[in-house]
């Protein structure tokens, strides 16, 4: 089966500052990059559109409330060994939300990208 992109779409207060997040830290290559209003990065099949404040996105809504960053939806990505990612990125100054937290499918943690939005790093339980 062929690999189909998955388009996601983060408003940010700042698309330079994604974009250099994004591949610095979590392994992605900038497709296009049309700073300030809009960027958009690729990791393997998921396509992140990193969409800023003077973007068509962040348009106001008809009754005036404005799209901004941050809140509890999220990113998944899937790592091959958890603590040493995280003690990469803590060594690389990233800001987490949350330590480690263990259930029976595998680990998580929340990390916060330069807007606040969240990404989960997720390390999927052996057996």
């Amino acid at each position: 089966m062929a690999e189909t992109t998955v388009n996601v779409r983060y408003m940010v207060d700042d698309v330079e500052a994604a974009i250099a997040w994004y591949t610095t830290h979590l392994g992605f290559s900038v497709l296009t990059n049309y700073a300030p209003a809009f960027a958009d990065v690729r990791r393997g099949a998921l396509r992140l559109l990193l969409s800023g404040p003077t973007s068509s996105a962040g348009r106001p809504m008809p009754d005036g409330e404005l799209p901004r960053p941050g809140g509890w939806n999220r990113i998944h990505l899937i790592v091959d060994d958890l603590s040493a990612e995280v003690a990469r990125l803590r060594g690389a100054g990233v800001q987490f939300r949350n330590e480690i937290v263990t259930g029976p499918g595998g680990s998580q943690i929340l990390l916060i990208d330069p807007s606040g939005n969240s990404v989960e790093l997720f390390q999927p339980a052996r057996g």
